[in-house]
């Protein structure tokens, strides 16, 4: 059996697997000819048209690893039914969950607006000093202490996340499709989130590019946040309402936001988000860095070769 590797990150495969063979390959280029009779196919930073090429010429193809968490990019490929694909759900757990824990802080106490100031050389008084007990003269949360997050796309990276809050003292409600209780984090359903947004002070999107999750936050959702309110997406940027967004900073119905994901990626240079007010940006850079990812395929290979059940399955 053939195992194609990626070579877009170091991976040291170190079990045993008789009868296995593992071929890197370049994830910008074509299988080679002699390649396409693989069985597996590991995925990693494939360009489109790439992974369009594998999944017309990779005829014995049984079985994608993705390592990214979200595999959208995979399911709109066009790899036969039976190919079954599972991602890399859990390897961008603790990357994704510091990159929004830097964003709220930075929401909080407007660290972009402080790099601004030093930039320019200039003392930036109104961000420092004595801090009146009302609401600062520049739009940020002035801390997370007491502040209500919300955080919709509850799974395993809003749970990585939601003890990292509440240490600093947020009070934080997951939203997911069952309610409950996960971890210490009490988690509702969207039938509850119209409610829950009305006393939001931080609403932190990590959804999944689905079609049901497609512009979910919307320009309702918005709407029905406090004035006050940021908004943080680190989840796919399928699922936030870019112009609705735009509009919301622009008129002052909402204070701030900071996006690491958009529609189009890289953002066109002449999208308004790049000068919309009270805007953070940052490259799609909260993942990138899969943790375990060489065990995960190891342990998937085991069961794979076994015919046991495979972990983090795909639905599609």
């Amino acid at each position: 059996m053939k195992v194609l590797l990626p070579t877009s990150l170091p991976l040291e495969m170190t079990g045993t697997h008789a009868d296995v063979t593992f071929v890197p390959y370049d994830v910008t280029l074509p299988v080679p000819q002699e390649h396409t009779d693989a069985e597996v196919l590991v995925v990693w930073g494939n360009t489109r048209g790439q992974l369009a090429d594998s999944a017309t010429r990779l005829t014995h193809l049984r079985w994608i690893q993705a390592l990214a968490a979200g595999p959208d990019v995979i399911i709109a490929a066009g790899f036969a039914p039976e190919v079954v694909i599972t991602s890399g759900r859990s390897l961008h757990d603790g990357p994704v969950a510091e990159h929004t824990l830097g964003l709220a802080l930075t929401a909080a106490r407007r660290l972009d607006l402080m790099h601004d100031a030093q930039r320019a050389g200039r003392w930036a008084r109104e961000l420092g000093g004595v801090q009146s007990a009302h609401p600062s003269i520049f739009p940020g949360l002035g801390t997370l202490d007491g502040a209500e997050v919300t955080v919709w796309g509850f799974g395993s990276i809003g749970q990585r996340l939601a003890p990292l809050l509440t240490a600093l003292g947020a009070r934080v409600v997951g939203v997911a499709t069952t309610a409950g209780t996960r971890g210490s984090t009490p988690v509702i359903t969207t039938d509850d989130l119209p409610e829950r947004l009305a006393e939001t002070d931080l609403l932190i999107g990590i959804l999944p590019a689905t079609p049901e999750t497609e512009g979910a936050i919307s320009a309702d959702v918005l709407t029905a946040l406090p004035a006050h309110a940021w908004v943080i997406n680190v989840g796919r940027g399928s699922t936030l309402d870019e112009d609705a967004l735009d509009f919301a900073l622009r008129s002052g119905t909402l204070a701030g936001a900071a996006l690491d994901v958009f529609r189009r990626e890289p953002l066109p240079a002449d999208s308004p988000l790049w000068t919309a007010p009270n805007l953070i940006i940052t490259p799609h850079a909260a993942g990138g860095r899969p943790q375990g990812a060489a065990a995960l395929i190891e342990k998937n290979l085991a069961a794979y070769v076994a015919g046991d059940p495979l972990t983090n399955v795909v639905a599609r």
